[in-house]
């Protein structure tokens, strides 16, 4: 062969080189961030909206926290209303009801006389009984 042959100038030429592809393996963590993304953004609005629900019992329980015993009218009538709205379990419901009980005499006369120290203790264990 001669050797202006341009032919064995080819000898120069390398092989192919294998270039490594991690594209499949980014796809991989692509897919697993956004389901991560998509659970989380789930449990947040799940926890948004289940304690969006509680909201009316703990203003209904801030509401009979915040009682003020000076009109025992008043008060009687506002611990009947909020106090069946706030009892769930039986123990609950049984501490409401006699505790509606006692205060029966301060709610249709006229005149009422100050609610009785053991109708306040009485109503002070039903707010500790309560789970809100």
């Amino acid at each position: 062969m001669p050797q202006n042959d341009p032919l064995s100038k080819l000898h120069d030429i390398k092989p192919l080189v294998e270039i490594p592809d991690n594209s499949f393996f980014i796809f991989l963590a692509l897919v697993i961030f956004g389901l991560i993304l998509l659970i989380s953004i789930a449990f947040v609005l799940i926890r948004f909206f289940k304690n969006r629900k509680k909201s009316d019992r703990k203003r209904y329980f801030e509401i009979l926290e915040n009682i003020d015993f000076s009109n025992p009218k008043q008060s009687a009538y506002d611990i009947t209303k909020y106090s069946r709205l706030l009892a769930r379990n039986e123990r609950e419901i049984r501490l409401c009801n006699d505790l509606i009980e006692d205060l029966e005499q301060y709610k249709y006369k006229k005149e009422v006389k100050d609610i009785d120290k053991s109708i306040q203790a009485k109503f002070s264990n039903f707010l500790d009984v309560i789970d809100v």
